[in-house]
């Protein structure tokens, strides 16, 4: 995983997501998908452009279903961002980079 990207499991997800006190983004991925492998460099740029604005985690749904079901994912990949422990913008699917970065800054 990129230096600045953050592995989210099931276990890990209260203390790095809920009680983030930076906004995280976290993708819903699997190994499997293909729109998934399309954003994750796109993921990875935004996480280094960003850092101390937004984190970027990743949490893969077939590993760690009780979250993904928790959060009613559905469809890969599906980003939420999470601020304050809130989600404050669920992003489905592959986009262009513009389009994730302006939806990701418009939440925070």
């Amino acid at each position: 995983m990129a230096e600045n990207i953050l592995e989210i499991t099931d276990d890990n997800f209260e203390e790095a997501v809920l009680n983030s006190e930076t906004p995280i983004v976290v993708d819903f991925w699997a190994e499997w998908c293909g729109p998934c492998k399309m954003i994750a460099p796109t993921l990875e740029q935004l996480a280094d452009e960003h850092v101390g604005t937004f984190k970027v985690g990743k949490l893969n749904v077939d590993d760690n279903r009780e979250t993904a079901m928790k959060y009613g994912i559905r469809s890969i990949p599906t980003l939420l961002v999470i601020k304050e422990g809130d989600v404050a913008e669920q992003i489905i699917g592959a986009h262009p980079k513009d389009t994730l970065k302006n939806k990701i800054l418009s939440a925070l």
